[in-house]
């Protein structure tokens, strides 16, 4: 990553000077208006730019244009938009306000705090001149929670601050740094516990015995090489996908280094990624040692094959060197599997295939296909052999169930058979700080989400999410390995190279329940109350965490909800 940084980064800076155009910095993780883009890209069916969507995050700049666009049609009759998503539609251009081609008088505030703050509705501080573009904003949530059973408290206190900007036009830049105390739910703490790491963050410290103290820190720099290449450098998380889980990378575990190049074209989105990985340790939390690399290199090619129609092509390798890079893996074009082949190692690679379908105006067809290792003559022999190791995902969404405008819902099937993500080698697992780079299963698992969303008044909305899984786990209190626990060696399998389906081991099944009303009270100060219950079967001799009800309310302000949906 070193040679990354020192050298590919200042030769593409300096080798297009003369090129490099205005750069828009990325919407934040699970922010408010996807609901929104994901209605819009629904609705529009066949807007050409069909595959703006599935990497994540995607840039502000996209989002405004896509949004610009239903506002035409939809003015010109095109396009049928309810109160409330003209309402969303107007804060999304409000909270991306620098790539508004229109009148923005609407959005500045009519009683700015001390004529400083809030000159604009959505934004503490902003700057908007000539050269010069800066929104900085405070980040606060508060979460209060009571557990059956638990006499702890359940809490959540985050406070931080958030700003993005744009110097000369040319380089765009952001940041989010948080400081975290946090006592999860039992389940949640459990997990803590097995894996050595607190879901979606790095290094944390204990915090009251049983509770943990942790920060949030990421950062970006954005910039052009050309009008069709897009670069960033910085330290965050990506998804790639359509659904609510990803088989290929999700936001679910910590942030990493990384620099992306996304090239955009014709209907083309080709995406690069190149990062720096941290490998299984039990010293996460140490403090005072210098952590090993390991390190990925990542491509994901989707083309939009008709109007309505985007197929898309995954690649990943995931590898060790002794805390350097392979720079074979920089070729943007090679394919990695045949780069992994030439330098005669044995990295782990994974490819996968991508779909997604919008149809009638209403739904949206979605889903992957990972491919770890495959055999055909082994598959169809369906002796379950262990290195048939694959995932699949199908899911739909559907717009305005039953007329009733912007009542939606989405259901979606995972399925992960045992071993996939694993290696023989455990640095080049596709894990990064104790944690899966994609489900947070891990593997061995089948799973079914079912969500509806209601959002009646522009300042209201409500949703229902329920996960349901089925799972093998190892032997409690054994060595044995099923190929559920991606952490371990794939070569110490338990029951030799066949006789492995989705739920071999001790079968193990779980429900999350959830159920959230939420208001926004002021632009992006969401108050919210919220109903969790989970219940898993327990093994014999299993050292699980009673049944979960949880019962929580919060704020939150200029920043994205803290989920438990494991």
């Amino acid at each position: 990553m070193q040679f990354i940084v020192k050298n590919l980064l200042w030769l593409l800076l300096l080798g297009f000077p003369a090129a490099v155009l205005a750069q828009s910095s990325t919407l934040p993780q699970d922010n408010k208006h996807q609901v929104l883009l994901d209605r819009l890209d629904i609705k529009l069916q066949r807007f050409e730019n069909l595959n703006v969507l599935t990497a994540k995050p995607i840039s502000r700049k996209a989002a405004v244009l896509l949004g610009e666009y239903a506002d035409s049609i939809h003015k010109a009759g095109s396009l049928s938009l309810s109160a409330v998503d003209k309402s969303n539609l107007r804060s999304l251009f409000m909270n991306n306000s620098e790539w508004v081609s229109g009148d923005k008088a609407d959005f500045n505030s009519r009683k700015p705090l001390w004529n400083t703050f809030y000159k604009t509705k959505a934004n503490f501080i902003e700057v908007n001149q000539k050269d010069f573009f800066l929104a900085l904003n405070p980040v606060l949530q508060q979460q209060l929670s009571f557990e059956s059973g638990n006499t702890e408290r359940v809490f959540l206190n985050t406070k931080g601050v958030a700003f993005r900007g744009m110097i000369a036009k040319k380089i765009g830049f952001s940041a989010y740094l948080t400081d975290n105390q946090e006592r999860a739910p039992r389940f949640g703490k459990q997990r803590v516990d097995s894996f050595n790491a607190v879901p979606g963050v790095g290094f944390y410290k204990r915090f009251k015995t049983t509770a943990t103290d942790y920060f949030d820190g990421r950062g970006s720099v954005f910039f052009n090489a050309t009008k069709y290449l897009e670069m960033q450098f910085g330290y965050d998380k990506n998804f790639i996908g359509n659904g609510y889980r990803s088989l290929f990378l999700s936001d679910f575990g910590n942030s990493y280094l990384f620099f992306k190049i996304n090239t955009r074209i014709w209907k083309l989105n080709y995406m690069n990624l190149f990062i720096e990985l941290t490998p299984q340790t039990i010293q996460i939390n140490a403090g005072d040692k210098l952590l090993d690399k390991k390190y990925a290199a990542l491509h994901h090619l989707s083309i939009n094959v008709t109007p309505w129609l985007n197929l898309g092509l995954f690649e990943a390798v995931v590898f060790g060197r002794k805390n350097h890079f392979e720079f074979s893996y920089l070729n943007p074009i090679m394919f990695l599997r045949v780069a992994e082949q030439q330098n005669g190692s044995a990295d782990n690679a994974l490819v996968g295939f991508d779909f997604k379908a919008n149809v009638a105006k209403r739904a949206q067809l979605y889903g992957q296909l990972l491919l770890d290792e495959f055999f055909l003559k082994e598959v169809r022999a369906g002796n379950g052999w262990w290195a048939n190791k694959f995932g699949l995902q199908l899911g739909g969404k559907y717009i305005d169930l039953f007329n009733i405008k912007n009542l939606d819902i989405q259901g979606e099937v995972n399925l992960v058979r045992p071993f996939t993500y694993s290696h023989f080698d455990s640095v080049s697992n596709y894990t990064h700080y104790n944690q899966p780079l994609a489900h947070p299963l891990g593997a061995n698992f089948a799973e079914f989400i079912g969500i509806i969303r209601y959002q009646p008044l522009p300042k209201w909305s409500g949703s229902l999410r329920i996960i349901y899984w089925k799972q093998g786990l190892d032997s409690t209190g054994t060595a044995a390995n099923y190929g559920s626990d991606i952490f371990k060696l794939n070569s110490s399998r338990s029951a030799g190279d066949y006789g492995y389906t989705i739920g071999s081991g001790i079968a193990n099944k779980g429900i999350n329940a959830r159920l959230l009303i939420s208001y926004e009270w002021k632009e992006n100060l969401f108050l919210e109350g919220s109903g969790l219950y989970r219940k898993v079967s327990k093994p014999v001799g299993a050292n699980y965490p009673p049944d979960a009800s949880v019962f929580t309310v919060g704020l939150r302000w200029n920043m994205f909800r803290r989920e438990y949906d494991y």
